[in-house]
């Protein structure tokens, strides 16, 4: 027999079971959100989800329609460090790393030096640079297999995270939107990360906290057999020997109204639940909410902490205004979560190698 209990208005499961003296025992199984503050955003989610996951309600939702989709950077992994996780991979690709930097194409390198001169310098980027990263980037890890590209992204991961004391860029999550990952999954709710950065970046990184590499979805290259040279895939057989590799053909970029596309071919489904924190989530967003069968919830987290994470605290209060506007909830990082990044991570400055003249 299953007894809930509520403690703090956070809820903890517990199950009774009967010892060999046939007296009730009561084991607690998990407790959640205990890196919050009781605040409107988690009220909203748990009262959310014990309706839609509750037979009685006219509200309740199949476990196999409970889809939630979650934007990475700047959502659940951190994007201000100081700027998004594939901007400075690229950046040491192209301008660091020995074994391509002086192979770059000159386009590549104009790419990585916008963002060497955005980060040390504060230079603004040039418009539409999303896309221009995109095809940067295309380029730039173009002939690599899968297995080399996960290898790379991984351990450019383990360096350490530039403004941080005690973490490295692949431990940047934040650590409050874990345990809504946990809670969703244990009422049944399948999540999907469904992000502007490159599909395989994102399987790398999401590997460690449980996330499935089939329910991710990001930016795409188009990819080849090893030996397909210029042959279409519907005209050549791979053989068992050959590895499946990167080109520098962008398929998509996933951003706006590309992820509600995205969705609706990988997923086949209207989520009921959208987290983001960018207007690179409101086509998502909306999308949700634009769902006719089920009650629907979306959720924006803004960076609106400045002393223990690197925000931009004017747009983080233009953003705020915005999405309470379009009738998202709020996720304030600074009154809402107890920690970001977990005990012994400090914010510090950036530090920078000097240039050799």
């Amino acid at each position: 027999m299953a007894a809930i209990l509520l403690f703090c208005g956070t809820t903890v499961l517990t199950s009774c079971d009967k010892d060999d003296d046939n007296a009730a025992v009561v084991k607690p199984t998990k407790e959640y959100f205990t890196l919050w503050n009781q605040c409107v955003a988690l009220t909203a989610l748990q009262e959310y989800v014990k309706d839609v996951t509750n037979p009685n309600s006219p509200d309740f939702i199949k476990e196999e329609d409970r889809i939630a989709t979650f934007d990475m950077d700047g959502t659940f992994v951190g994007e201000l460090y100081p700027t998004y996780f594939e901007y400075n991979m690229l950046e040491y690709r192209v301008l660091d790393d020995p074994d391509y930097r002086d192979i770059a194409p000159e386009d590549v390198k104009e790419a990585a030096q916008a963002i060497r001169d955005f980060v040390r310098d504060g230079k603004k980027l040039p418009d539409h640079f999303d896309m221009i990263h995109a095809y940067a980037a295309a380029k730039a890890y173009s002939g690599m297999t899968l297995a080399e590209f996960d290898a790379y992204v991984k351990a450019y991961a383990q360096q350490p995270a530039n403004g941080f004391s005690g973490m490295t860029y692949g431990q940047s999550f934040y650590k409050p939107m874990l345990e809504v990952f946990d809670y969703l999954k244990d009422n049944g709710f399948t999540c999907y990360v469904v992000s502007g950065s490159d599909r395989f970046i994102c399987r790398s990184l999401v590997e460690s906290i449980g996330i499935p590499s089939n329910r991710v979805i990001g930016m795409d290259v188009k990819l080849r057999s090893s030996s397909q040279g210029t042959e279409e895939g519907v005209n050549y057989t791979m053989g068992r020997e050959e590895d499946l590799v990167r080109t520098d053909e962008l398929i998509i970029k996933n951003l706006k109204t590309n992820k509600v596309l995205q969705i609706s071919q990988e997923i086949g489904k209207v989520p009921v639940l959208s987290f983001g924190n960018s207007s690179g989530d409101c086509a998502m967003h909306n999308y949700c909410l634009s769902n006719q069968k089920y009650r629907t919830a979306t959720f924006m987290l803004v960076a609106d902490d400045d002393s223990r994470d690197h925000a931009d605290l004017a747009e983080g209060a233009r953003r705020e205004a915005k999405w309470r506007e379009a009738g998202y909830y709020i996720i304030s990082m600074k009154n809402d979560f107890k920690t970001i990044y977990g005990d012994g991570v400090q914010k510090v400055d950036f530090t920078f190698p000097v240039e050799k003249q």
